[in-house]
């Protein structure tokens, strides 16, 4: 699933006021961080994670959408906002 532009903009206002809800250390995506990352973004659908501090802090985002098949809706600093669809009952309506 691919976002577009608006999509991208609401999803955006959307995390604005939520808090991120993993932290990656300094052990970067291990097996434990995955499986919270999984079960997080199953729950919420929309999640933001704080990356740790580093110069791959892109590589780490993109990483971890692909790992949870999500998609990188931002990446702002340290924080990036992480969204996945549910198939049957997702509370958030897309635009087109």
């Amino acid at each position: 699933m691919s976002l577009n532009s608006h999509q991208r903009q609401f999803l955006k206002a959307q995390a604005h006021s939520l808090k991120p809800v993993v932290l990656l250390g300094n052990d970067g995506l291990s097996e434990n961080v995955l499986k919270e990352l999984d079960s997080s973004i199953e729950h919420h659908e929309l999640i933001k994670v704080r990356l740790n501090a580093g110069d791959t802090r892109k590589e780490q985002a993109t990483e971890a959408a692909t790992a949870v098949h999500a998609e990188l809706v931002s990446l702002c600093g340290r924080i990036a906002v992480l969204f996945r669809q549910r198939k049957d009952d997702s509370r958030f309506i897309l635009p087109r």
